[in-house]
């Protein structure tokens, strides 16, 4: 768990994420807000192999880059902001690629990196280049989402489960409002860390039961389509005490395959 600085914008941490995770998962494609994304974000991003798909407010004024060389483009000319300097990119592109691996291998982190250039004067030869790749991909994937339904779908769906997961983490947070209150940076690691280890064991828990609740409906003869399971979300936590006394008795213990009955449905 790394703590940050609630005033640094979101985009800057977006890689950090995605490389620094230490666990098992092999992310593809990354969703976020309109905080989470920048050019340099969008450039490194291919660079490093994600796919970024951003949800972006206001998307009728962001405006699209074609190279200077390409014919007009009548229907976009409203749309278009300008040409691309994709001279400057060549002139840095060995400087862009450094800059890539530094960051694949954790010689820097990716927020330190892009705090660096995004304090650095407009003429910066490597600032200003991975800013025009940047516009590059940013353009493609303002096409891209344009054109393609399920993809705006699918970005849609990505960034409602994080909200659902900030939601939780509110609810289980109930005794500090959902503020750290902590001044140390130790003792906010220690709250936040605590605090996904919760989380982690409600989602567990769901998922478990979850999968136990399709089997047993498939033992009492009922159809569970496993195309449908996919859709739910292990988040939920109506049926999760949060306040009270917790009490874990020594003899609760079940064994190996064995499970709390389920509640029936009609019962309160």
């Amino acid at each position: 768990m790394t703590v940050t600085n609630v005033g640094v914008r979101d985009a800057t941490f977006v890689l950090d994420g995605l490389l620094y995770h230490e666990s098992d998962l092999k992310i593809k494609e990354h969703y976020t807000d309109t905080a989470g994304f920048t050019d340099h974000v969008f450039a490194l991003m291919h660079l490093l192999g994600f796919r970024f798909a951003p949800r972006i407010r206001d998307l009728g004024d962001t405006r699209l880059y074609v190279p200077k060389s390409a014919p007009a483009y009548a229907g976009l000319k409203p749309l278009i902001g300008g040409p691309l300097n994709t001279q400057h990119i060549l002139a840095h592109w060995d400087d862009i690629l450094r800059l890539a691996v530094s960051i694949k291998r954790g010689t820097a982190t990716a927020s330190l990196l892009l705090r660096n250039l995004g304090s650095y004067p407009r003429q910066n030869g490597l600032a200003v280049a991975l800013r025009e790749l940047g516009r590059i991909e940013r353009t493609l994937f303002i096409l891209d989402w344009l054109q393609h339904v399920e993809l705006r779908r699918r970005v849609h769906a990505g960034l409602n489960k994080g909200e659902a997961r900030n939601a939780l983490a509110r609810a289980v947070f109930f005794n500090r409002l959902g503020e750290v209150r902590d001044r140390s940076f130790e003792q906010q690691q220690y709250r936040t860390s605590g605090l996904n280890l919760v989380i982690a064991a409600i989602v567990l828990w769901n998922t478990v039961y979850l999968e136990q609740t399709a089997h047993v409906l498939r033992g009492h003869g009922h159809p569970v389509d496993d195309e449908m399971l996919r859709f739910l979300s292990p988040l939920g936590w109506e049926h999760i005490n949060l306040t009270g006394d917790y009490v874990w008795p020594a003899k609760a213990k079940y064994a190996k395959n064995k499970f709390k009955l389920l509640r029936p449905v009609n019962m309160p």
